[in-house]
């Protein structure tokens, strides 16, 4: 009896502990990641959104909405990966962006990045969101962009926008969401309003699934330009060259095969022999003349 509540309890603490474990590896590999369902304050949080001075490439489509600051990478990653897929499901996706304020003492923004955000909630201007994003924020000067610093009405915008920020914040978090940056919001397809912190990929899927949105894109083809034919009539394999024979070295006999070796060539005449050439006749030296004076004794 002693041995079977013994085994009992060893059973039991197993069996909490398979379940404990198994708990957590559904919260930390899939749970933590979905997004929330929002159930309070939808009509004021889509009152925010409708009212901020979002930006968008057009599309015209559901709606979906990525707050988020210059300088986030998680951010920027999102819109060059994810804003193609969901664009391809009919989802417009637009854009708000904020310069965060200052943190214990420490600036999160500069100069540049205020006039810029002032900017685009005043124009909303996409050209300009592109130029700014495309360029390294080290490098980025606001060349012809009114300062937000000193101007009273454009530092108003930029207030308005942390405003905006930490009244959404507000409202998700009674959601149960922790803020993080992308924050998106958006529409599932039963008309449901949920919201992700989604700085981390593992939370992108999520979104894709509500919205309909493929995994991937393929690369669109190029329209006017036809394929190459092959040259032996449509195989897919390429036809390997004809070289030249490799001559034998000095000294090397190579085997003939009259399948793979070419023919000799026809001997060629041999040319008709030259005639030596003549050597000119030398002259014979002069004879020396006789002379004609006697001598006299």
């Amino acid at each position: 009896m002693r041995r079977f509540f013994v085994w009992s309890a060893l059973a039991a603490v197993i069996g909490l502990a398979l379940a404990g474990g198994g708990y957590w590896a559904y919260w930390n590999f899939y749970a933590r990641f979905q997004p929330v369902t929002v159930t309070r304050h939808q009509a004021e949080i889509q009152q925010l959104l409708d009212e901020s001075s979002w930006i968008s490439a057009g599309g015209g489509g559901a709606p979906l909405y990525i707050v988020g600051y210059r300088d986030s990478a998680a951010m920027q990653r999102y819109e060059a990966e994810e804003i193609p897929k969901l664009r391809a499901a009919g989802v417009e996706a637009r854009i708000i962006v904020f310069a965060r304020p200052d943190r214990e003492g420490l600036t999160q923004s500069t100069a540049a990045e205020r006039a810029t955000v002032a900017e685009l909630w005043l124009t909303r201007d996409w050209v300009l969101y592109q130029r700014w994003t495309a360029t390294p924020s080290r490098n980025w000067t606001a060349a012809g962009i009114p300062a937000a610093d000193g101007n009273l009405a454009r530092s108003a915008v930029v207030d308005a926008g942390r405003e905006f920020v930490a009244a959404l914040s507000r409202h998700l978090g009674d959601a149960g969401l922790q803020t993080r940056y992308p924050l998106i919001v958006w529409r599932d397809r039963e008309g449901f309003m949920k919201a992700c912190a989604c700085s981390d990929s593992r939370s992108w899927a999520f979104i894709r699934d509500d919205l309909d949105a493929p995994d991937r894109i393929d690369p669109a083809p190029v329209t006017g330009v036809e394929p190459l034919p092959y040259p032996d009539g449509g195989d897919a394999s390429l036809p390997y060259p004809t070289l030249p024979p490799i001559p034998p070295a000095a000294g090397e006999t190579v085997p003939t095969d009259p399948a793979v070796t070419p023919p000799p060539a026809a001997d060629a005449p041999a040319p008709a022999p030259r005639p030596a050439p003549s050597r000119p006749a030398t002259p014979a030296p002069p004879k020396a003349k006789k002379s004609d004076d006697t001598t006299f004794f």
